[in-house]
């Protein structure tokens, strides 16, 4: 007994010592989260205005529809692809939400952003997949497509939707927390689930790695695909809706460079355009520091070149992290090989 006591203290012991070395090694790849914390001190020490219940809930309002963009630029980025076109979608999902029979219906108008954003994800999956176009050029054009059509259909005039409750779903609360905030978060554990838990999920991550390799182990490559930038583009159509109902319009403009923000956060985030690595915890890390970057900007009264030009750095660093960590990953794995 007392030798089998013994082997279960020392079993014990082992999972012990392996949760904390998986704990460490976790912490180790968490640089967004250091910044993240250490963007929060700054605030604090900057600003007597960053820490109340109307900023946070400003801060919120405004990272929540560009953090659901960058959750679709997430899936796309796995897949070792890029989406240009997402700011684009944005605006004319949420004119043309505001526009069907004049905005009347809010269900109709999620509808007909979603159905949008499909169509569209459709299209790109499709020359991605089935043609074996460079998803930059695809989107590239796509980004001019969608944006043209906004700019036809309104004259660059916004579109005021007729609903009365237009507005609800942007500006409810449930126990004082954004709606729309509940919103982000149940998509991202949606995203993490499809991604972590899910047969559809490892085939993305196999797609990013090494598309041959996921061939020829069977995976579904070009459905895949398609099915990502369908899901994607699901996702980007409902955030236009968000975003027009936290205007109040269907804005021409709406989504400008949300492409370039949506990338931004998921390298921030810490994955590799290469596809195949990265995480949705890091993604909406990253789309937090950006907002809080930006909001902290704005409370200080700092210039909008210098907004940009803070931008910039910070997508450099975040850049030089990234592959300084994969680097050392890789080093590792390399000599760990017997």
């Amino acid at each position: 007994m007392t030798t089998t006591a013994t082997k279960d203290v020392s079993a014990k012991a082992g999972r012990g010592s392996t949760r904390t070395r998986g704990l460490i090694h976790w912490a180790k790849g968490q640089y967004p989260l250091y910044i993240l914390i250490a963007l929060l001190i700054v605030a604090a020490l900057s600003t007597d205005s960053f820490f109340t219940a109307r900023n946070l809930t400003n801060l919120i309002l405004q990272a929540s529809v560009i953090g659901i963009v960058v959750l679709a630029q997430f899936l796309i980025v796995l897949t070792g692809g890029i989406d240009i076109s997402v700011g684009s979608v944005v605006g004319l999902a949420g004119v043309m939400s505001a526009m069907i029979i004049g905005g009347a219906s809010v269900p109709l108008a999620i509808i007909v952003a979603i159905a949008v954003g499909v169509l569209i994800g459709l299209l790109n999956g499709y020359f991605v997949a089935f043609r074996g176009l460079e998803p930059f050029i695809v989107t590239l054009g796509m980004l001019s497509l969608a944006r043209g059509l906004v700019y036809t259909f309104t004259e660059g005039v916004p579109v005021q939707p007729q609903a009365e409750n237009f507005r609800a779903i942007a500006t409810a609360t449930i126990l004082g927390f954004p709606l729309i905030g509940i919103i982000w978060l149940v998509l991202a554990l949606a995203v993490w689930f499809m991604a972590r838990r899910t047969v559809f999920g490892r085939r993305i991550f196999a797609i990013g790695s090494s598309p041959e390799a996921a061939y020829a182990s069977g995976v579904p490559v070009k459905q895949t695909l398609l099915a990502v930038y369908i899901i994607a583009g699901a996702m980007v159509g409902f955030a236009g809706f968000l975003l027009a109902s936290r205007v109040g319009v269907g804005t021409p403009t709406a989504g400008t460079l949300y492409e370039l923000d949506s990338i931004a956060a998921v390298v921030i985030g810490g994955a590799s355009l290469r596809g195949g690595k990265g995480s949705v915890l890091g993604a909406v890390f990253g789309t937090l520091i950006f907002g809080i970057i930006t909001n902290l900007l704005v409370l200080l009264n700092v210039s909008t070149f210098l907004q940009d030009a803070f931008r910039g750095g910070l997508i450099l660093v975040a850049v030089v992290m990234t592959t300084v960590h994969f680097r050392s990953r890789k080093k590792k794995t390399v000599l760990s090989i017997p």
